[in-house]
C-alpha cells in the first residue's frame, strides 16, 4: 500500500489518528483571517462549514481554531522536524505571540522569511501591502536544514574572495566551507523571497486563486527535509506542496476538507505523474466501485482485511485459500466480487476445518463464527447454505459485505457530445448525472487510454469548452467529479476534416 496519501476530511481528526513524531516537515497555508469573501474559493459544502467555524468568534475563535490543530502538528514532527507556517498581515502577530511561541518555544524560532510579489492592488492612500509571511520553527536544536544558495549581485562578485560560509545541519554546530565551494554555489539565500505569482499562461496553474508558485514550496522542502521524508500539508489546497515534494522524491501526506481541492489535486499529480512516480492513495469519505471492484486483488485483500480489524496473510501460497486471521485467529477469506455463490461456502467451510481443527471446535462450541467470508455481496444460495449451517449444524460462518465496513457508490455517468462551429472549431458539452451533484468537470484533449486521464483544462464548473483542431483524428476524454469526490469519464473520437 503506498506511503503517499491524499486524504479528505477534517485535518484536525485525520492528524489525530496519526502516530507521534512520524513527520518531517510540515507547511500549512491555512485560510487567512481576512475578507470573508475572499477566504472561500472553492464554495463546496465541505470548505463552507470550516469557514464557519474559524470565523464564528473573530480572532479569538480563529486562534483557538488554528491553535488546536497546530497542537497535532507538534506531536506528528519528530525531534529534527520543522514547520513553516504561511500567513498575512491579518493575523500573523496573533498566530506567533499565541501559537508558535508557546507549542515551539521562543527559542525554536528559526526564521521570518517575506515572500515578495507584484501585483496590482488598485489606488490606495497608504503602502501596497505585497508580501506574505512565513513563520519557520524546528521543534528542537537538533533539526534538518541545508542551506540554499542564490546568485551572487553585481557588485558583489568581487568581495567573495575570502568569505566565509557556514551550514547547520542538524543543529547549531558550524561546517566551514571552503572558498572553492562558495565560488561554485554563490551566496546563502537570505529570507526575503520575490518570487512571482504564478502567470495565468503558466503550465503549473490550476485556475485556483489563492494558488502558489511551485519554486516557492520548492525552496522550503529542498531546505527543511531529504528525499524519502515525509512531508505534511493540512490544507492541501490547490495541491502545490504535495505536487513539489512528490517531484523531488519525498513522501508526502495532503489533508483538505474541500472535496473539489483534493480532486483537482488528484488531477493535478496525475497530469505530472511518469513511470518512475510513487503511487499515492486517494482517500475519500465514500469509496469508488469501479476503482475497488477492479483493484490489484492482493491488494484489495490486504486492505479490506485491515478495515475489518484483521491481519492479513503475507504468503501466497499454501494458505489453503484463506487472505487473513481476525484479532481472535479466526480464518477470513476474501471474495473481490459480488453474489458470490454457494459453492464458495461449501469450499471455506473444508479449508477452516484443516486449517485448524482445535480453533474451529471451540468457536463452534462457543457459537462464535467459525470463519468470515468478505465480498460485496453474496447470492441466494450462500445466504441460504449459511442460515442452515447455523440452524441445523451449529456453525457459524459470518458473510460480511464491504459495505459493512467502509461506505462506496459508483461515479457519474458521463456523456460528451460536439458542435462544429465553423473550420475547425468546436463546441464540446459535457453532462454527467449523480445524485449527489456534479462539482465539476476536466478535460483531456489529447486522451491516451493507456496513459490516463490527464487533464488540459482542471476546472470547468459548467462543462463547455469551444476548441480549435487540426485536421485529423482526436479522443477527448472529460472527467465529472461529484460532490462525494467520486468521478466518472466519458470519451468522444472527434474526426476534423481539412478544408480545400
Amino acid at each position: 500500500m503506498s506511503v503517499n496519501k491524499l486524504i479528505l476530511g477534517d485535518n484536525l481528526e485525520v492528524m489525530k489518528a496519526m502516530e507521534n513524531e512520524t513527520v518531517d516537515l510540515i507547511y500549512l497555508d491555512p485560510p487567512f483571517f481576512s475578507n470573508r469573501n475572499y477566504e472561500v474559493i472553492w464554495g463546496d459544502d465541505g470548505e463552507v462549514r470550516s469557514f464557519q467555524d474559524r470565523w464564528s468568534g473573530g480572532i479569538d475563535q480563529y486562534i483557538a481554531w488554528l491553535k488546536e490543530r497546530v497542537v497535532e502538528m507538534y506531536r506528528l514532527l519528530k525531534p529534527t522536524g520543522s514547520i513553516f507556517l504561511h500567513c498575512d498581515w491579518h493575523a500573523n502577530a496573533e498566530i506567533k505571540v499565541d501559537i508558535l511561541n508557546k507549542l515551539f518555544g521562543r527559542n525554536n524560532f528559526r526564521n521570518e522569511i517575506i515572500w515578495h510579489y507584484r501585483r496590482w492592488t488598485g489606488m490606495s492612500h497608504n503602502f501596497q501591502r505585497l508580501h506574505d509571511t512565513i513563520f519557520f520553527y524546528s521543534k528542537s536544536d537538533n533539526y534538518e536544514f541545508n542551506i540554499l544558495y542564490t546568485d551572487y549581485t553585481e557588485g558583489s562578485v568581487d568581495r567573495k574572495k575570502g568569505g566565509v560560509l557556514r551550514r547547520f545541519k542538524k543543529g547549531n554546530d558550524p561546517v566551514l566551507v571552503s572558498d572553492k565551494e562558495i565560488d561554485e554555489k554563490g551566496v546563502r539565500e537570505n529570507d526575503v523571497w520575490l518570487i512571482p505569482f504564478v502567470a495565468p499562461s503558466a503550465r503549473e496553474r490550476i485556475g485556483y486563486p489563492t494558488q502558489k508558485p511551485e519554486s516557492l514550496l520548492e525552496r522550503i522542502i529542498k531546505c527543511a527535509s531529504n528525499e524519502g521524508d515525509l512531508v505534511l500539508d493540512p490544507f492541501v489546497g490547490g495541491g502545490t506542496t504535495v505536487a513539489v515534494a512528490d517531484k523531488l522524491k519525498r513522501n508526502w501526506i495532503g489533508i483538505d476538507q474541500s472535496v473539489a481541492a483534493v480532486k483537482v489535486t488528484d488531477l493535478r499529480l496525475r497530469r505530472q505523474q511518469d513511470i518512475f512516480s510513487q503511487p499515492y492513495e486517494l482517500k475519500l469519505r465514500k469509496y469508488d466501485y469501479n476503482i475497488l471492484r477492479n483493484q490489484d486483488a492482493f491488494e484489495f485483500e490486504t486492505w479490506i482485511i485491515k478495515q475489518f480489524g484483521g491481519t492479513p496473510n503475507t504468503k501466497q501460497r499454501n494458505d489453503l485459500g484463506l487472505d487473513g486471521r481476525a484479532a481472535d485467529g479466526t480464518p477470513i477469506q476474501v471474495k473481490r466480487s459480488d453474489n458470490v455463490p454457494r459453492d464458495v461456502i461449501d469450499k471455506f467451510l473444508s479449508a477452516v476445518q484443516r486449517y485448524d481443527k482445535r480453533l474451529f471446535e471451540k468457536n463452534r462450541a462457543a457459537g462464535n463464527p467459525v470463519g468470515y467470508i468478505i465480498a460485496f455481496s453474496f447470492g441466494k444460495g450462500a445466504v441460504a447454505e449459511a442460515a442452515r449451517l447455523k440452524n441445523k449444524e451449529g456453525i457459524i460462518i459470518g458473510l460480511k459485505k464491504v459495505n459493512d465496513m467502509i461506505d462506496y457508490g459508483s461515479g457519474p455517468k458521463v456523456l460528451i457530445t460536439s458542435k462544429e462551429l465553423e473550420n475547425y472549431k468546436y463546441l464540446l458539452e459535457a453532462s454527467a448525472e449523480s445524485d449527489s451533484g456534479i462539482e465539476f468537470y476536466s478535460w483531456d484533449f489529447d486522451h491516451n487510454p493507456e496513459e490516463g486521464f490527464k487533464a488540459d483544462i482542471v476546472i470547468d464548473k459548467d462543462g463547455k469548452q469551444v476548441k480549435k483542431f487540426e485536421p485529423g483524428e482526436h479522443c477527448i476524454a472529460v472527467e465529472a467529479v461529484d460532490k462525494e469526490g467520486l468521478e466518472g469519464t466519458g470519451e468522444l473520437t472527434l474526426k476534423v476534416k481539412a478544408t480545400e
